[in-house]
């Protein structure tokens, strides 16, 4: 064995507090964030929290048994019981079986409109960071001009002249609303990415193949620029839900015989003081499930940062 061999065997370099030997292989990015992100208590209490908002939209029928929509009279403000453990409104619904309902509205509204901003900012950012020049001046400018506009006041003005009908639920026009003015700001996360991507060396490399400016965008540009774009995605899903409680409990969001949080918190606000728990129910789950996306993208953000490492 040459003197050379000897060191290198004797002293393998330390990675993460415990020694790496030969055999080990390097770890990709994705390998690198999940391996802090298992070590992260605040990512495993968001997962948690998520996981179980989700499945209380997609399965509501697994947490209660009651029919939201069977409210009486007679039972007006009256207490907790076995079924319902957070007591009924001023109508006589049951608040518990109506907080639970109300998670997949709301669940809805924000995944469509966060999937409805991804694709527009994917679209804007990819095609202004790679194209730069006289494409990257007009489509960031634009970009500028839709986030200067503020977002409640063309909300409102949006949402209503989107819910038309009398029977319409409002779920098509608030989902659309959000998607289309929630895009901006992960499309200039996603142009910056691709900016910086573009000037590598592999990018160079393809080009140089033959490869074409749509192979290089999807093929090479894209895979290492998402990760920054999901994490914001991920935080625009929690802003969007609030914003969708927000529409509804002005009027403008959801109506009808739809069931959401923003609804129950418009029809408690009136009747807090004879009953609180219809109010402080449905803000305390939409709070929670807010609070669950944003610190879930904040860990995920932090695992894949490399100025954290």
């Amino acid at each position: 064995m040459s003197e050379l061999e000897a060191v290198t065997s004797a002293e393998a370099p330390v990675i993460g507090g415990a020694p790496r030997h030969r055999g080990d292989r390097s770890r990709s990015l994705a390998a690198d964030a999940w391996h802090d992100l298992r070590r992260n208590k605040i990512f495993w209490v968001a997962a948690v929290l998520v996981v179980l908002i989700l499945s209380m939209a997609a399965f509501p029928s697994l947490f209660t048994s009651a029919d939201p929509r069977a409210c009486s009279l007679s039972q007006q403000y009256h207490g907790a019981t076995a079924d319902a453990p957070f007591g009924y409104d001023f109508q006589g619904c049951n608040v518990y079986a109506r907080t639970i309902y109300g998670a997949r509205t709301s669940i809805v509204v924000g995944v469509l409109a966060t999937l409805m901003a991804g694709v527009i900012a994917l679209v804007f950012g990819l095609t202004a960071g790679y194209f730069g020049r006289w494409v990257d001046a007009v489509l960031s400018r634009f970009i500028d001009i839709v986030l200067g506009i503020p977002f409640l006041l063309a909300a409102i003005v949006l949402a209503k002249r989107l819910s038309g009908g009398t029977h319409s639920t409002g779920v098509l026009a608030v989902t659309v609303t959000l998607g289309i003015l929630g895009w901006t700001t992960a499309a200039r996360i996603m142009r910056s990415s691709v900016i910086s991507a573009r000037n590598q060396d592999y990018v160079a490399a393809a080009r140089m193949l033959g490869a074409g400016p749509m192979r290089l965008m999807m093929r090479h540009i894209l895979p290492n620029s998402i990760a920054a774009f999901i994490v914001v995605l991920t935080i625009l899903l929690g802003v969007n839900i609030a914003s969708e409680a927000t529409l509804s409990y002005l009027g403008i969001g959801l109506k009808g015989d739809a069931i959401s949080w923003g609804i129950a918190i418009n029809e408690a606000s009136p009747n807090v003081r004879t009953a609180a728990g219809p109010l402080i129910w449905p803000s305390l789950f939409l709070a929670m499930t807010v609070l669950a996306f944003i610190m879930l993208g904040d860990a995920i953000r932090d695992a894949f940062d490399p100025k954290l490492r």
